[in-house]
């Protein structure tokens, strides 16, 4: 099920913008110009900032923001930040705004708006259309026993993959972008425990699954043009799984040319797609769809939302809420 985007109705000058931003994210003088502008030309009225800080990253201030009335938030920094803005614009019907920052942009890559042209991102915010998307909601049991829920907007991933996460250097991050994950990967990989859990996906009976890591999307892409989940779509209501269970080099290296090559090139043409009608699936990918997953661990594992660590899960139920988050997105895309 693929939505319209819908253009938003006119809005008068008493109405006003929030923008919720990561003071370490942004050029705040500058996105302040810009901001401004912008709400001149689409006659909005004074936009109002909310900071974002180690203790609020970004949720707080958004409902903040949603108290003084905005009619619109705009979130500048990077996926954790829209991460944050987006849980509390969930089911509100006030759009979010992306002026993605950062190393990763996912969300912003998945939907194909501008990564490196702020004006541009915010003449989208206060003109463009708006579309529905569905958001990801994860219920976490840690190990304690203790739980607690968070929305995400691209992937959650359990494994290898959310070990990579933990184990990258947020200054080297900041320093050569996603090439800090390469030595994250390195170390990662020395670790062999596989996962081993119980999981149920919608209705169907429960099952047991041993892989080295299981990712949920919402969206299929990454960045470096990987196509991970290559049917995913924001707005049909499910979520797109994939488990990876490769046994040796030889496994890593049918997954690299399964992901990489026919993902992310033969995909791409229709002389490419019919060269892969002809291949054969691969073992160590296991590809499902569902509306929720609820997976219980054998021991607590490191989880990741939307490419930040969220500490260690023992059982996690996701679970899609469709078309719960309205986007800005330029006018021509509607």
């Amino acid at each position: 099920m693929s939505t319209a985007p819908e253009q938003p109705a006119a809005s008068p000058a008493q109405s006003h913008a929030a923008v919720v931003y990561n003071p370490i994210k942004v050029d705040l003088d500058a996105l302040r110009a810009t901001v401004s502008a912008a709400q001149r030309e689409a006659g909005w009225g004074e936009t109002r900032w909310y900071e974002t800080s180690v203790e609020d990253p970004g949720e707080g201030v958004t409902r903040e923001a949603l108290d003084d009335g905005a009619a619109m938030v705009m979130a500048a920094g990077g996926d954790g930040t829209i991460r944050a803005v987006a849980e509390s614009l969930r089911g509100t019907g006030v759009p979010i705004g992306l002026l993605p920052s950062g190393t990763g942009n996912l969300l912003a890559r998945n939907l194909d708006l501008t990564l490196d042209n702020v004006e541009e991102s915010v003449r989208n915010a206060f003109s463009g259309a708006d579309r529905k998307i569905d958001l990801g909601v994860a219920d976490i049991e840690r190990a304690d026993g203790s739980r607690d829920r968070h929305v995400f907007l691209v992937m959650a991933g359990l494994g290898l993959d959310a070990k990579m996460i933990a184990n990258t250097s947020d200054k080297l991050k900041e320093r050569v972008g996603w090439l800090a994950y390469v030595e994250a990967i390195i170390r990662s990989l020395r670790d062999s425990n596989a996962l081993r859990m119980r999981f149920t996906l919608d209705d169907n009976p429960p099952r047991t699954l041993r892989a080295h890591t299981i990712l949920i999307g919402n969206c299929g892409s990454l960045p470096a043009n990987i196509l991970l989940l290559p049917d995913a779509a924001v707005d049909d209501g499910e979520f797109d799984i994939v488990a990876l269970r490769p046994e040796g080099l030889l496994g890593w290296a049918q997954i690299w040319v399964k992901i990489v090559w026919e993902n992310g090139v033969l995909r791409r043409t229709q002389v490419g797609r019919k060269i892969m009608g002809v291949t054969k699936e691969v073992r160590t990918l296991r590809y499902m769809k569902g509306r929720q997953l609820v997976v219980r661990l054998e021991r607590a594992e490191d989880f990741e939302l939307d490419g930040d660590s969220f500490g260690d899960a023992r059982a996690v139920k996701l679970t899609v809420d469709p078309l719960a988050l309205t986007v800005r997105i330029p006018p021509e895309a509607a």
